[in-house]
């Protein structure tokens, strides 16, 4: 899409993005829920960090924690040189492993845009790369049908109002405009977008950073768009860093695939492809979203780790993905080898400790209609006692890897009773 295109796109909407951000404004539930329909529905998606850092390949808050001068860390702008269109892979890459949107980061805490401004030189087409890298992106994600997302840090090392703004009033008007136009620029430019993902308010308040106008100016600018809460104000996500956290709202967790969030060449921690996947299926759980990273090297490049990872949980969600997209709140969750995820009247009881022939599920109020293996489709057989479920006849093997699941359908919503007990055996407790 051309800049002429987006802003014709821009003034389309105008009128009904000014009267969407007042019911947004208000916290109309219906208008949010509207917004939010594909996202709850997505469950999965990739997260991007890439910037100067990865040049030096030691982490994204390195110019921070190895005190590198502002002036030293800007030369890394002419060394960042990634190849063209790098992004497709991305994107290729989030399709194949069952994400369904992506969210890049446009400006992180070191202050270097990767997108084109009028704002600062200190950016992707002005320096090393010569090109608009946000661009790219969003062509990419769209070629492969994926919505869009953009990161962006309201904290900015490069900027000399960046820290000062907090005790000096003149710095805080300056660098307030500098970030509230780059906002504007970022969902003017690109047509339409679909996650706006801000990053560590430090050092203003809210009141500071002048977040209801932002807000009301994304909304005008964007009536379909997504915001999440670290500006300060509530927004419509909130978003659980490193940890799976259900919340009674809208929520997405976000994490590592291994340690750090941009290139660090020693970083070997990996999560395997079943830790990969029991996060899914406990973000699922919990009707949370699973935002999952990749720090690309300098040029561009995913780390092959991440692409074995991705893959085979990739392969993983082909044959079990209507058990994690499109789910509701799930109420069973008490087994010491399974994890659970349901869709209606379907509990999907993910088994990642194979136990052998027979899968036992306790205190399931509902009568069993039906189970069968998702993966292959298989019917299951299955005992239905007081107390307890057994599912049997089952391979020795675990039939699914990393993790194999039952679809077990039932008479009604799922419910778990995990205080119930046989009539012949005392409740358990402390030494029992």
């Amino acid at each position: 899409m051309t800049r002429r295109d987006s802003l014709r796109w821009v003034a389309a909407g105008a009128v009904a993005a000014a009267n969407t951000w007042t019911a947004t404004a208000a916290g109309d539930a219906t208008d949010r829920e509207r917004r939010m329909k594909w996202w709850h529905e997505a469950r999965f998606g990739m997260f991007i960090h890439w910037g100067l850092y990865s040049v030096l390949g030691r982490h994204e808050w390195v110019m921070e924690d190895e005190g590198i001068p502002v002036a030293e860390y800007e030369l890394l702008a002419k060394r960042f040189k990634p190849r063209p269109n790098a992004a497709r892979d991305w994107a290729r890459l989030a399709k194949q492993a069952g994400q369904k949107y992506m969210v890049m980061t446009t400006k992180h805490h070191e202050g270097f845009c990767n997108f084109s401004t009028k704002l600062t030189n200190y950016c992707a087409p002005q320096q090393g790369p010569g090109r608009d890298l946000v661009k790219e992106y969003v062509e990419a994600a769209r070629a492969e049908g994926l919505r869009v997302g953009f990161y962006y840090s309201l904290m900015d090392w490069h900027h000399p109002d960046g820290a000062r703004c907090a005790t000096d009033e003149a710095a805080r008007r300056r660098f307030v405009d500098y970030i509230h136009g780059h906002v504007r620029e970022l969902l003017t430019d690109y047509g339409k977008i679909d996650v706006l993902w801000y990053d560590v308010s430090w050092p203003l308040t809210k009141e500071g950073w002048e977040s209801e106008k932002m807000n009301a100016m994304v909304f005008q600018l964007q009536p379909d768009i997504i915001v999440n809460n670290r500006n300060g104000l509530e927004g419509d996500f909130a978003t659980p860093e490193q940890r799976i956290q259900a919340e009674k709202r809208a929520w997405e967790s976000c994490m590592t695939m291994n340690d750090s969030w941009g290139y660090q060449a020693a970083d070997d921690n990996w999560k395997s492809p079943k830790t990969i996947v029991r996060n899914l299926v406990t973000c699922a759980h919990g009707t949370g979203n699973y935002l999952l990273n990749i720090g690309p090297k300098p040029d561009g490049s995913i780390p092959e780790e991440s692409v074995r990872i991705l893959t085979s949980v990739g392969k993983w969600m082909d044959r079990n993905g209507p058990s994690i997209y499109k789910t509701d709140l799930c109420q069973p969750g008490r087994s010491n080898y399974a994890g659970f995820s349901r869709d209606g009247n379907t509990l999907y009881m993910h088994v990642h400790f194979w136990p052998g022939e027979t899968v036992a599920l306790a205190g399931l109020m509902n009568k069993v209609k039906s189970a069968r293996l998702l993966a292959t489709g298989q019917e299951v057989k299955f005992n239905q006692e007081e107390f307890r479920v057994r599912f049997t006849g089952l391979p020795l093997k675990a039939p699914d890897d990393p993790v194999t699941t039952l679809a077990i359908e039932l008479d009604g919503d799922p419910n778990q009773n995990t205080d119930h007990v046989r009539k012949d055996r005392p409740r358990r407790g402390v030494g029992v």
